[in-house]
């Protein structure tokens, strides 16, 4: 191939091709600039992902740790006594692009590991990981710097109250990472955490290569009885890229989830059900156990370095749970309102099988199936006959419409902001008076080198910076940097002949994650880590948990719920079988999240070490919230990302803690009328622009004027407290 050819410019004379080779040669001999170290120079100063190479991320971390070090030798070494801004601010939340190159190359390092990895990417990481961890502590156990901090935090003045927050995040924060430890203490922190990095990263590694190397491959056709055509398609689709004859599905939600729900051939449901329930513990490389195990003794022994008795009571002082006896009492009480609810879900199943097969043993590769059948039979609906009316593309249109009837926000595509994959779309966020609010990225299909699940996540905080920074802060001498934010899931993909076309959970998952994205895209504080989701970590999923509310309210739906060939609007009276439906298994999902707090919080109250069997002690520490017989073959400890390495450690309980809130929030909104704007200015100025600058019962106190209760969360979900006689 000659060099015309290999760009593309076939049939052009020799003397544009000469032309073209030496303008080649010159580009290749003139040194490139590393885009990390310059200006974006892109619409909203957006990450330029076109312009980044793999060597970039290296070059840049290592420049951002030295312009670091640089910058606290510059606070430590300043000869005027300590203040607020000469120290706090500089230490956390001054912007400077010159100090600023680490927040920026880790945001979008971090943010592609998760999304658009690759086998180059993950052993980087692993190189860096220790060096990142090492620096973060080289700040955090610098006893000058401390020093210098402890002395504003005993001698400030006049602070608003954002910076009195500030000050004592900051304060606090050095001492949870080991600034009061003594020399031998510190040096043992520092190979606990580095230890801990590295472990959290192998971890996450491990799981996705396990999840992507298994498939099931199926060449007969008799094989895919009572699976959906949409199923079908997209598994001929999966097979044909990957060169194979047939179908092909995988782990990947969008994929394993129909399979196990429609499937008849239960065998293959059995293999899809242990290839996914025995990932990572296996006899291989990829194996989580001893990982695990690890993890969990490593945190008990950070905690108890700096004087907790378990890791959850060092996790939780710094939630709006308190403590651990507060987490026990919120799941207790779910498991006993709950419970006997889902034993008589359980038993409807159970006779539905016996009904259908003589049998009265009930596995876990059945319960999909049969909950399924179920539900038809009781309320004539499942999610494939909604799939038609759910295309990808009107559903962002309803949910963006949402935004836009509750906070007069508008979205508008930007092809010219940079994205990191053709699955990606940017968008630009205006507020209602017409002012730049955000950028927006989403990202909806699963690929190769994707994390499962859906998260979001920013490529840029927001904060106020100072024009002048000699200057005091005020709102005169400032500008409000707005941020990008980013939504990453693993929905259904659009095949040859048919769009997107989503289940209502999917719906749910795309509100759940935009509801965090609005709370990035609302954020209005002064400090970047004060604003947006940077709040307690049980308030953080309430925007989220808030959003999925929608999802069957008829008003909505009636939005963007049309047939994707007929253009028909989703009937009145589908709708109704959804609303009726709504509460179906409700309570078994209940326990199912109940179970996996327990699992959690038994990890992380561990006093001694931890040397328990992993697979023995799940068991034990969930059967108050399991039905039915548990396989001993299985484990969810090895895949659970969310507590080993995604922050969640004796935090998972959030999500049934926020889960009361949404519920009692939501209900101001059915009071007062679901798209009601002031109800929703009022939510917006209490709770989604405020970020963490305030505690979070105070912010929601002010949004409702009283406490949440449980009352609500039972009522959605048609549970009846039960009552003892005296």
């Amino acid at each position: 191939m000659n060099l015309c050819e290999k760009f593309g410019y076939v049939g052009y004379n020799v003397y544009f091709c000469r032309l073209l080779y030496i303008l080649y040669v010159m580009s290749e001999l003139t040194p490139r600039k590393n885009p990390f170290f310059e200006s974006y120079n892109t619409p909203h100063d957006a990450a330029p992902f076109d312009r980044i190479r793999l060597e970039d991320f290296e070059e840049a971390f290592m420049e951002g740790i030295r312009r670091d070090d640089e910058q606290i030798e510059k606070i430590i070494n300043n000869p005027a006594k300590p203040t607020f801004d000469n120290t706090i601010i500089n230490v956390d939340d001054e912007k400077d692009n010159y100090y600023d190159l680490l927040s920026r190359v880790s945001t979008v390092f971090f943010n592609l590991l998760s999304a658009e990895t690759n086998d180059e990417m993950d052993a980087l990481a692993q190189k860096l990981s220790p060096i990142l961890t090492k620096h973060a502590n080289d700040i955090r156990l610098n006893e000058r710097l401390f020093e210098r901090i402890k002395y504003v935090h005993r001698h400030h003045r006049r602070l608003t109250a954002e910076e009195k927050t500030l000050l004592d995040n900051c304060y606090d924060g050095f001492v949870r990472s080991g600034a009061l430890l003594d020399a031998e203490g510190k040096a043992r922190l520092r190979s606990l955490t580095e230890e801990a990095s590295m472990l959290g990263l192998q971890f996450s590694q491990n799981l996705l290569k396990e999840q992507k190397a298994y498939s099931l491959h199926i060449t007969d056709e008799a094989q895919l009885e009572g699976l959906p055509q949409t199923a079908i398609d997209a598994a001929a689709q999966t097979a044909g890229e990957r060169g194979m004859d047939g179908w092909v599905f995988t782990l990947d939600s969008p994929s394993y989830s129909p399979f196990m729900t429609y499937s008849s051939q239960r065998e293959l449901r059995r293999e899809m059900y242990m290839a996914h329930n025995t990932l990572c513990i296996h006899d291989n490389g990829e194996n989580n156990l001893e990982v695990c195990k690890r993890l969990v003794n490593l945190r008990r022994e950070i905690a108890q370095l700096l004087g907790f008795k378990t890791y959850a009571d060092y996790v939780l002082k710094r939630r709006m749970a308190g403590n651990v006896r507060s987490v026990y009492k919120l799941l207790n009480d779910l498991v006993d309102a709950y419970k006997p609810t889902a034993e008589k879900e359980r038993k409807e199943i159970e006779n539905l099988r016996i009904f259908n097969l003589q049998s009265s043993i009930l596995e876990p590769w059945d319960l999909s199936y049969y909950s399924h059948k179920l539900q038809v039979k009781k309320f004539n609906i499942d999610s494939e006959m909604l799939r038609p009316y759910f295309q990808l593309d009107k559903v962002i249109g309803g949910v963006f419409g949402l935004a836009t009837k509750l906070y007069g926000i508008t979205f508008r595509e930007n092809a010219d902001i940079p994205v990191y994959h053709p699955d990606v779309k940017a968008y630009e966020v205006f507020d209602k008076d017409g002012s730049f609010l955000a950028v927006f990225y989403a990202d909806f299909h699963p690929r190769k080198g994707k994390q499962g699940g859906a998260w979001m996540t920013e490529y840029r905080g927001q904060w106020m910076e100072r024009k002048d920074v000699h200057q005091p802060f005020s709102l005169e001498n400032c500008r409000n940097v707005r941020p990008h934010v980013s939504v990453v899931m693993n929905l259904t993909k659009p095949t040859a002949d048919k769009p997107a076309l989503l289940t209502l959970g999917e719906v749910e998952t795309f509100l759940h994650e935009f509801g965090h994205s609005l709370h990035g895209m609302f954020a209005n504080t002064r400090f970047e880590s004060l604003s947006g989701t940077n709040v307690l970590w049980d308030f953080v999923e309430l925007p989220s948990q808030f959003m999925e509310n929608f999802a069957v309210e008829k008003e909505f739906l009636r939005t963007f719920a049309f047939h994707y060939q007929t253009g028909e609007p989703l009937p009145d009276e589908l709708i109704d079988r959804i609303v009726k439906s709504r509460n179906f298994m409700a309570a078994t999902a209940c326990l199912r999240q109940v179970s996996l707090g327990l699992l959690d919080m038994a990890y992380y109250t561990q006093k001694d070490e931890f040397t328990a069997d992993i697979m023995a002690f799940e068991k034990e520490a969930w059967k108050k919230a399991i039905l039915g017989r548990q396989r001993t073959d299985t484990c969810m400890t090895v895949q659970f990302s969310h507590i080993m390495a995604g922050g969640y450690a004796a935090g998972y309980y959030s999500y049934k803690w926020a889960e009361v809130l949404d519920a009692d929030a939501f209900s101001v909104f059915k009071r007062e009328g679901i798209f009601n704007p002031a109800t929703a200015q009022r939510f917006r100025d209490c709770i989604l622009s405020k970020g963490g600058t305030e505690p979070p019962m105070t912010l929601y106190k002010r949004f409702k004027g009283s406490e949440p209760t449980i009352d609500a969360l039972l009522k959605r979900n048609g549970i009846k407290r039960q009552t003892t006689k005296a």
